[in-house]
């Protein structure tokens, strides 16, 4: 077997990774996005297998399809990336399987926005439809930021901030809940602690194990078929009156902080799951 990674850069990810590879005695060859070059009428990669592991989402995007175009199995595949890649495709595949979601409007001007804003009512969430690591969020409490944000954005001008991407604020408890998905098991789950409305890691939540129950695992499997399935990071909001409900779902996952306080090989399970998928 051989296995292709796809990849930006090497973090601390993609060498626990190719470590778990080395274990099982794979062979794998790194596929740097930065020095690739794809002849899209002219096949000229062999791989059982390419776990996509890119940093940009426009380059794992655009390499996906030209990969599953040539025959090669991917993992995520080009499906799943597009659509976790853009939170409004992401969300309307949640709805449509009937996975409970934060309630979520879309507007494509200011004064639209702002109707939508005040018809859901303060406080909310408005996000960019394409970022990660939690950029670009803005929690909006009353008409005057709005009316501030909402010209900000439509001054930067770019095609990401004319779609507006309007989400109900959820009260969690100081914490939400990340879940990793793959293939049809949650195989492990964290809280991410911050007295800071966003709780990524990146942004310096703090994790800690979080049980995966039946409820949660039977939850997010349901999240990960809705995009494609596949190797997936599920976001779960904790709401007092409705439960767990799905917040986004990641592609490119990252794991590192949560190998510790789950004491799941994160990493070996993700192999695992390549060798499967490859057979």
């Amino acid at each position: 077997m051989r296995i292709g990674v796809l990849c930006s850069r090497i973090r601390v990810e993609e060498k626990l990774l190719f470590e778990a590879m080395e274990r099982r005695g794979i062979a794998y060859d790194l596929l740097d996005d930065r020095e690739l070059v794809l002849d899209m009428g002219r096949r000229s990669l062999d791989y059982d297998i390419v776990l996509e592991r890119c940093i940009n989402h426009s380059r794992a995007l655009y390499a996906l399809r030209i990969l599953e175009d040539w025959g090669l199995r991917c993992v995520n595949s080009y499906r799943v990336a597009d659509t976790c890649g853009n939170k409004l495709l992401t969300t309307s595949a949640l709805m449509r399987a009937g996975v409970p979601s934060p309630r979520t409007l879309v507007a494509f001007t200011p004064e639209s926005a702002l109707r939508a804003i005040e018809a859901l009512g303060y406080p909310v969430v408005l996000k960019p439809a394409i970022g990660s690591w939690g950029r670009l969020l803005s929690k909006i409490n009353d008409r005057e930021a709005a009316e501030a944000v909402l010209e900000h954005k439509q001054v930067l001008g770019t095609y990401h901030h004319s779609i507006f991407y309007i989400q109900e604020y959820i009260d969690k408890p100081q914490r939400d809940i990340r879940a990793f998905v793959v293939g049809d098991e949650t195989i492990a789950a964290i809280y991410r602690h911050s007295d800071h409305w966003i709780t990524n890691t990146a942004r310096g939540g703090i994790a800690s194990n979080c049980p995966v129950t039946p409820e949660l695992n039977d939850l997010c499997v349901r999240a990960a078929k809705a995009v494609g399935g596949g190797v997936l990071a599920v976001d779960v909001l904790e709401d007092a009156e409705r439960g767990l409900l799905v917040n986004e779902v990641n592609y490119t996952m990252e794991f590192r902080n949560s190998i510790g306080p789950t004491g799941v090989d994160i990493p070996g399970r993700v192999v695992d799951y390549l060798i499967e998928v490859a057979r």
